[in-house]
């Protein structure tokens, strides 16, 4: 089993933020390169279109909107992983004034070694949250 954390510091509340990227299918709002998200099953499900027009399945596994959290797996992608689960949470700085949100992910690399499936995801998380700040700055 692999792992990989990305984490970003920004000073907006944490709760705008969460308003942002706490929903589901809300990935189109802050990241571009996943232009489109369907829900299905009750909203358990998201299909996800990346910009090349590939299809990332995922089932959300865990919800806590209070404590500005959810966890999801991969049902269908084109990864070079099995077992992948990532959890995307947004808590306050400690100083009160922002918010850190933290994607991180565990999966088992297939027919790659593990740090390249490690790289991968992690490039993914932390291009995600740079998306993210410029999102939250405009």
């Amino acid at each position: 089993m692999a792992t990989t954390t990305a984490s970003l510091d920004v000073p907006v509340p944490a709760d705008r933020v969460w308003r942002l990227i706490g929903g589901f299918d809300s990935l189109p709002d802050w990241l571009p390169y996943i232009p489109g998200s369907e829900l299905s099953e009750g909203g358990r499900v998201r299909t996800l279109t990346n910009e090349e027009g590939g299809v990332i399945v995922e089932r959300l596994e865990a919800f806590d909107d209070k404590a500005r959290t959810y966890t999801y797996s991969i049902v269908r992608a084109p990864f070079p992983v099995t077992d992948y689960r990532s959890t995307l949470t947004v808590r306050e700085t400690p100083d009160g004034h922002g918010a850190r949100v933290e994607w991180s992910g565990t999966f088992t690399p297939v027919g790659v070694p593990d740090q390249e499936a490690v790289d991968l995801f992690h490039g993914i998380y932390a291009d995600g949250l740079a998306a993210l700040r410029r999102t939250l700055a405009g």
